[in-house]
């Protein structure tokens, strides 16, 4: 499969925000002090649903970045 080079810019750029706003949200979530994330110190459920939700936006991030990634290197091999 052939991307265009606006898709793949779209899919790479898509990656990196996907990184820096998951990453902003855990570092967040772990310096909650509303009692949402952690009762009496420890871990809530609040807490683990939205760390697997920051773990599968990093993987799924990753993917999509490399894809796009992938696309730019073969555009600029072809230019």
């Amino acid at each position: 499969m052939k991307l265009s080079r606006p898709v793949s810019w779209f899919l790479l750029a898509f990656g990196v925000w996907s990184w820096v706003i998951w990453v902003t949200f855990v570092k967040n979530l772990i310096k909650d002090s509303s009692g949402l994330a952690f009762d009496d110190g420890h871990p809530t459920a609040y807490f683990w649903v939205h760390l697997l939700l920051a773990v599968v936006s990093f993987v799924l991030g990753t993917v999509v970045g490399v894809i796009g990634l992938r696309g730019v290197r073969a555009l600029r091999r072809i230019s």
